[in-house]
């Protein structure tokens, strides 16, 4: 005969185990609980059902889950020693219980068989007493959620909020998905009579409730679209397929029209960055994935993807990248990261040859940005300068071939001996990982600011800059460096 765990629940409270439940205890020689702090027990007791709690383990792990994995531990290794055993759970074994879950994962493999029967859970005596329906229902483990799992058009249960030092974690995660306002229910030994205890409080308030215990749990009512103070990734699809739906501008938009806000926006994100305005980055970074979705709704409508595949394909891809995090690969640096993610993107594209990789290259790039990303792909395999010595002599003759042609008039060659100035000055660049793009908009802005001053500096002294001559210009410019930047021959 293979080992046996009998599995049951004891409902909610007292009154509430099953017939069922009841006779197999009272065959079994050997009981265990999870744990004797329960209303039902006593029932156990009245009946003279001998029994052994497992709630010493509580005092003796600093985390649920080293007790969980203790009392595993113990009812598998008395299941091979007794052969039949009874293990006894709150509420009914396949709701919110973190070791059932755990002996279903591991006793096949042993070869013990467990037989689960079922009971009344803590949730259908939640429902009768606070009137909801279980169809709409989420139910998390206040140990272990993230709270943008939540989805707030359902009715919200947050179990296992056994002290206030829990329900403080829960106040701030549910807090980040909702109002601080929002009312919710805490709810004590719901289905007990008068043991029980309920009150509809804001969320900010959830931790300083004194009676919290280990038969509470927090429920939170469904919200409506329009009663939301927060809003989340669903809300945000619902809001693009009703603008699609009735908004005049945003129903002609196709994906080509659009290029010019996708690059707007974009810019506009690296404005906050450089800033260093948060507030506004939260917000350029709002405007932004509202391209996305736009983008993704056109091809929805079309029925090419939708922004789950837009989600799907970078998750995957994400995770495939990097193996160091979601595999066995080891790495040591940074660099080891950037070899296998070049590595495994060429495996990807069935890129055969270095060419391919770098005609691969989108070339709508800026310039600046293009040529770093090539000169990237070239060192990939060894066609790079050692250091940066050799890009900056590489400066240097390519500045000597310019000055041999910049005076004549084949515009052509300029052009091309321009082109591989600049074409260097990025390999050094690349050397000093500085993004050229960046570098040059940089001086771009301080050459605004400074002109800015100049004028007016002019405007002071009543002059035009039309009537100055280029020396009186100078003089406000070099007037401009050191109120800018305290450095005289900085230019």
């Amino acid at each position: 005969m293979s080992p046996v765990i009998h599995i049951l629940g004891l409902g909610p409270g007292k009154g509430y185990i099953t017939v069922d439940t009841l006779e197999v205890l009272k065959k079994s020689a050997r009981v265990f609980l999870r744990t004797e702090v329960h209303p039902g027990v006593e029932e156990l007791k009245s009946m003279g059902i001998v029994y052994t709690s497992f709630d010493e383990c509580y005092n003796t792990h600093e985390s649920f889950e080293g007790v969980y994995e203790e009392i595993v531990e113990r009812l598998l290794s008395y299941a091979e020693e007794y052969v039949e055993i009874s293990y006894a759970v709150p509420g009914s074994p396949m709701v919110d219980e973190k070791t059932v879950e755990k002996l279903i994962d591991r006793a096949a493999d042993m070869g013990i068989e467990l037989d689960i029967r079922p009971g009344m859970s803590f949730i259908d005596a939640m429902a009768a007493e606070l009137r909801f329906d279980l169809r709409n229902i989420m139910l998390l483990d206040a140990t272990d959620f993230e709270p943008y799992s939540i989805d707030t058009s359902l009715g919200v249960i947050i179990s296992q909020v056994y002290d206030k030092f829990i329900a403080s974690e829960v106040k701030i995660k549910l807090s980040r998905v909702y109002d601080d306002n929002t009312l919710v229910t805490v709810i004590s030994g719901a289905g007990n009579g008068d043991m029980m205890r309920k009150v509809e409080i804001p969320l900010y308030q959830l931790d300083r409730i004194e009676w919290i215990d280990h038969l509470t749990s927090v429920y939170i009512r469904p919200m409506g679209f329009e009663d939301r103070e927060r809003h989340g990734f669903e809300d945000f699809k619902y809001i693009m397929d009703r603008l699609r739906r009735d908004c005049p501008w945003d129903k002609k938009q196709t994906h080509e029209s659009l290029r010019q806000y996708l690059l707007e926006e974009t810019y506009e994100v690296l404005e906050a960055i450089d800033l260093d305005d948060d507030e506004k980055l939260m917000e350029e970074l709002g405007d932004l994935m509202l391209q996305i979705f736009f983008h993704a709704k056109i091809a929805e409508e079309k029925g090419n993807f939708d922004i789950y595949d837009v989600v799907d394909r970078v998750s995957k891809k994400m995770i495939l990248r990097h193996p160091h995090v979601f595999g066995d690969v080891k790495v040591s640096s940074s660099d080891d990261v950037l070899k296998n993610w070049a590595k495994i993107k060429k495996e990807e594209k069935r890129q055969k040859t270095q060419t391919e990789v770098m005609e691969s290259i989108p070339h709508n790039l800026p310039a600046l940005m293009l040529s770093c990303k090539v000169q990237d792909k070239a060192a990939e395999v060894g066609f790079d300068w050692d250091d940066v010595d050799g890009a900056m002599e590489k400066v240097y003759e390519e500045m000597e071939e310019l000055r041999e042609v910049y005076k004549g008039t084949d515009t052509d060659r300029m052009e091309e001996e321009l082109g591989d100035l600049l074409f260097a000055v990025v390999n050094v660049a690349r050397f000093l990982n500085i993004q050229p793009e960046l570098a040059l908009k940089r001086t771009a802005d301080k050459f605004i600011s400074r002109f800015c001053y100049i004028e007016k500096a002019a405007e002071r002294k009543n002059q035009r800059l039309q009537d100055m001559s280029l020396d009186d210009m100078n003089v406000l410019w070099e007037e401009a460096k050191v109120n800018k930047t305290g450095k005289k021959n900085q230019k």
